[in-house]
């Protein structure tokens, strides 16, 4: 049986990582687009990369909480792949063999002529002046607003072959990604995990799981298991 699982802030928050969706529009004080735009780092590359290697040292120290824990354990009993708009590497870290990233990975670098090209990251820095093989300056490997989603046509195909979909921490607010559920089967289940449910009444087989990602994590792990 293969489970697809797309998740968002919502399970990353549990680690004690913000998201940019707090009551206020900012990001840990930042307006997104000042930080997170292409606009943003023609302007001002040294604020941009400032704020990126600040997330990054965030991520770093953050520990994967037991929702990703316990999703990487369910690939013993299931097929599990996770689709995840988060930057974070915290399923990786938690033990999940595959995980797309449609909205990129802070601990990689990338060139900022050819997205494609791309480096790990040797510490928790990338530095001004830190130059690519083409000869242009790193940046993070995230997608801005305003950029293409590059992994979003795999994802989607993933989510065409999802036997159950799982929907953990997300609005369903940002698009392309807030789209993926189009594809997924109608007569596939779809839980959702999250204290507040997303406008989800136009699709159909919908169980809602209202509860935070670790509590509705674990819930759901009961579900499954038990229904083997």
């Amino acid at each position: 049986m293969k489970i697809v699982v797309l998740t968002g802030a919502g399970i990353s928050a549990d680690s004690g990582l913000k998201t940019f969706r707090d009551s206020d529009g900012l990001w840990e004080g930042y307006n997104v687009y000042d930080v997170a735009t292409p606009e943003a780092w023609e302007r001002n590359p040294k604020l941009v990369q400032k704020f990126y290697n600040e997330r990054r040292k965030q991520v770093l120290s953050a520990k994967p909480n037991q929702a990703h824990t316990i999703l990487a354990e369910l690939e013993k009993d299931f097929n599990i792949e996770i689709i995840t708009q988060n930057i974070d590497d915290l399923h990786e870290r938690a033990g999940s063999s595959k995980v797309t990233h449609l909205h990129g990975i802070i601990t990689k670098s990338q060139s900022d002529r050819k997205p494609n090209l791309t480096y790990q990251i040797d510490g928790d820095e990338i530095k001004m002046g830190q130059l690519c093989e083409l000869g242009s300056q790193l940046r993070p490997h995230v997608v801005w607003f305003g950029e293409s989603v590059p992994m979003i046509e795999i994802a989607a195909k993933i989510c065409s072959n999802a036997d159950v979909f799982v929907l953990i921490g997300t609005s369903l607010a940002v698009y392309p990604a807030a789209g993926l559920i189009d594809f997924v089967p109608l007569a596939t289940p779809k839980y959702i995990i999250d204290p507040k449910t997303p406008d989800v009444k136009r699709y159909k087989n919908i169980i809602n799981i209202k509860m935070g990602a670790v509590a509705g994590v674990g819930e759901l792990k009961e579900i499954l298991l038990n229904g083997k």
